[in-house]
């Protein structure tokens, strides 16, 4: 599976990016996908697993999707 976490501001994308390589999940960050909104227009693209964030790593998070090739499904929303 392939999650997709959108944020509130660049440095949030670029944050999370750090956390999530130093949990070892495969990550890269990109252009949000057009079925997607976000404030900043930068995502964090996850592989097989996102990582769940608290206080004050969580506060640009705006929402994870999870995408199966077809759809995103949101499991994750502020």
């Amino acid at each position: 599976m392939i999650y997709f976490a959108t944020f509130f501001s660049h440095f949030g994308a670029m944050r999370y990016k750090i956390l999530c390589q130093q949990q070892q999940i495969v990550c890269r960050t990109m252009p949000v996908p057009r079925g997607l909104s976000s404030s900043c227009g930068t995502c964090v693209r996850c592989e097989e697993r996102w990582l769940p964030v608290q206080g004050s790593d969580a506060e640009d998070l705006e929402q994870v999707a999870a995408w199966d090739g077809k759809t995103f499904t949101v499991v994750y929303h502020t």
